[in-house]
């Protein structure tokens, strides 16, 4: 029988936190969590469509347990302060979703000088789970979920030396790069959890063809092309509801079955039922993960060592 959120066990005592819990993925894994029991950390940039989707998951759970916290992905000092709102208010974190991103956005940067996607989709995120480590460690058995995305096949290598595509910039082939830059993220950060013998674990998901906002928000803001009007279409027409879509990040953030390092995602790439899949393109996959490590700890000047981590009250 297909895993569905009916299958998510009882989260009472848990706390989670979600990024981009305003909309979309993230709205609907908000959603499923609070549903489950769960004291769920709305982040998110927009505080308009932020209170909006909070009022919602009020009224499918008059009983929930919710909070907001700002948090600009795009901004290592949003991050941080999210951080620390997040650190100041509960001793330790079990579920962290890595969820937020852009997709196929003009040549633009963060606030930091980051090219938008990889600081956004990626470098946010790095920063944000660094910070949140100490927390992470504390709960007895956390899990961190990062969202990555088919788009990730056709990704070429991060080059050290052009992090921030300077040298030459394509929407669809940044937004690509990103996405692997999870997928490595995920299974790196799984690597040293398990060097570090602690009982964390991290794991990644992706939705497959979703009908988001993220497709029109990638038309509307410019930088798509033809390539982003087609998957409008396509998702509008074809796409699996958020609903569907976000099955697989339920999946690996809550099946008590699911380990480190697995990757869940439609069965049939683009749909169907959430399922581990295989992990692809291992050739290569050590070094590109320890470049990925490097080139983030460089950027954003924050370590992320598990061993180094103080737990402490």
């Amino acid at each position: 029988m297909a895993w569905t959120e009916r299958d998510i066990p009882d989260l009472t005592g848990r706390t989670a936190v979600v990024t981009g819990a305003n909309g979309g993925l993230g709205l609907q894994t908000a959603l499923a969590l609070a549903g489950a029991g769960a004291h769920v950390v709305m982040a998110a940039r927009d505080s308009v469509k932020t209170a909006a989707a909070e009022e919602r998951v009020r009224v499918s759970h008059p009983s929930a347990s919710l909070e907001v916290v700002p948090l600009d992905l795009g901004d290592l000092s949003s991050v941080a302060a999210a951080a620390r709102a997040v650190l100041d208010r509960h001793e330790r974190v079990d579920l962290l979703v890595n969820n937020a991103g852009v997709m196929a956005m003009p040549q633009w940067t963060t606030a930091d000088g980051f090219e938008m996607q990889f600081g956004v989709n990626h470098l946010g995120h790095w920063a944000l789970t660094a910070h949140l480590l100490p927390a992470l460690l504390r709960a007895p058995a956390a899990r961190v979920v990062t969202v990555t995305s088919t788009a990730r096949h056709r990704a070429g290598r991060l080059d050290p030396a052009d992090v921030h595509l300077e040298r030459g910039y394509g929407a669809w082939s940044a937004y690509a790069r990103s996405k692997m830059a999870n997928l490595h993220f995920g299974l790196g950060l799984q690597q040293r959890f398990a060097a570090a013998g602690v009982t964390a674990a991290s794991l990644v998901a992706h939705p497959g063809l979703t009908n988001t906002d993220l497709q029109a928000r990638a038309v509307r803001e410019g930088g798509a092309g033809r390539v982003g009007a087609f998957f409008e279409v396509l998702t509008a027409r074809s796409g699996m509801s958020p609903f569907e879509g976000v099955r697989p990040q339920l999946r690996a953030a809550t099946d008590p079955r699911a380990r480190g390092g697995e990757l869940y995602a439609p069965r049939y790439g683009s749909h169907g039922p959430a399922v581990r899949r295989p992990i692809l393109r291992r050739r290569g996959l050590q070094e590109q993960i320890d470049v990925l490590w490097q080139v983030s700890e460089r950027e954003t000047g924050i370590p992320l060592d598990v061993t180094a981590a103080d737990c402490g009250p």
